[in-house]
């Protein structure tokens, strides 16, 4: 390798002796040449006015991309209400997540800040359906004059055990009505095995794939002709790891944005992450993956929407981001990200909604110094 070392690299990188590089120095002479910042972020998070405020005894989560429609913004979210009971105690009629009991309620606004709740969505089902317990993490995605809603579901009882699905729902317009498919659109893999029959997630003979358990966190893009649908999988038997919890990504592809979705043959995509966080960037597919695994708190890209390099390490990131999908996102690659909606936790029973505000940073100066 070091043949191929210029004098400017070098310098760059502060390395004293090429002919006696260390593991990390090596690591670091692979990196492109043209190292920039246009990929990293920091940012800051503020209250919203208007009815997305705090409320207390009402649960507003995991607030949908930012979609504007006739001069308003409008975004889907979670809405539950009540504390949180957990596991401990009748879990067909008690709250065993903030996130259990949901439904999709959606929200508009002229400016982004003071919002307006205008209502119900898309409600749980109907006893003995697959969404019967709950429907909640919401996205958005407007396509061709029809608006579609993917989100996850809970049938009950919602149990340690229970296998979270993904459901879909579509209209017109976005003030509604929906239609929901009457089946989900994606499932767990079915190739693990449970050890025993005690509500215990971590006792399993066979883990089965990185999704065998849960389904989470959906999102699609019109993407290459097709719709790639990008979720979050939970594994049963889910392990700590050295980067933390084993969560990964995965993506399901159709032809047409109701499906049917067949997962990649690639599948996991990533080997880190929390809530699918993607967006379209110079005919590729950018993610921004937070919270778990060890490439936790990276912004990654890709050029076919399967295969994710990274791009930037960041300090941290917003919770549960909706993105600002008017944005121009061929600007720059983290256009998408200057504003948008998160959650925030008040305490364990309550959660509410948001703002953030990204920006590239610059320049890195101590106090009183010029940075020109």
């Amino acid at each position: 390798m070091s043949k191929d070392i210029t004098e400017e690299q070098l310098d760059f990188l502060g390395i004293t002796n090429k002919d006696h590089l260390s593991a990390a120095s090596r690591r670091a002479l692979k990196w492109p040449t043209d190292i920039g910042n246009e990929w990293f972020f920091e940012y800051e998070v503020e209250d919203l006015k208007g009815d997305l405020a705090y409320e207390e005894g009402v649960v507003r989560r995991d607030p949908s991309a930012i979609i504007k429609h006739d001069g308003k913004y409008f975004v889907w979210y979670s809405r539950s209400v009540g504390p949180t009971q957990g596991f401990g105690g009748d879990i067909v009629e008690e709250k065993v997540f903030p996130w259990d009991r949901c439904d999709i309620w959606y929200a508009t606004s002229d400016d982004g800040i003071t919002w307006k709740e205008e209502g119900l969505a898309v409600p749980r089902g109907e006893k003995g359906a697959y969404d019967d317990r709950s429907v909640f993490t919401v996205e958005i995605m407007e396509y061709d004059g029809m608006f579609y809603l993917c989100y996850q579901t809970v049938k009950c009882p919602y149990t340690v055990r229970v296998k979270n699905q993904v459901g879909l729902a579509w209209s017109k317009s976005p003030y509604g009505p929906w239609t929901k498919s009457e089946v989900p659109i994606l499932s767990p893999a079915d190739n693990g095995i449970w050890k025993g029959t005690k509500q215990n997630r971590f006792s399993v003979e066979k883990k089965g794939d990185f999704d065998s358990h849960k389904v989470h966190d959906p999102c699609i893009i019109p993407y290459n002709g097709k719709f790639y649908l990008y979720y979050k999988g939970e594994q049963m038997g889910e392990a700590i790891t050295f980067g933390g919890r084993q969560i990964r990504h995965g993506v399901a592809i159709a032809d047409h944005p109701k499906g049917p979705y067949v997962k990649s043959k690639y599948n996991p995509i990533s080997n880190s992450g929390h809530e699918i966080c993607v967006w379209k960037y110079n005919n590729g597919i950018a993610s921004l993956i937070t919270t778990d695994g060890p490439e936790k708190n990276t912004v990654q890209w890709s050029p076919d929407g399967i295969n994710f390099d990274i791009k930037a390490v960041v300090k941290g990131a917003p919770h549960a981001i909706g993105l600002n999908r008017s944005a121009n996102i061929e600007k720059e690659p983290l256009e998408i990200l200057r504003w948008g909606l998160t959650h925030e936790y008040m305490n364990d029973d309550y959660q509410y909604i948001r703002r953030f505000t990204t920006w590239r940073m610059k320049h890195h100066t101590a106090k009183g110094e010029s940075g020109e």
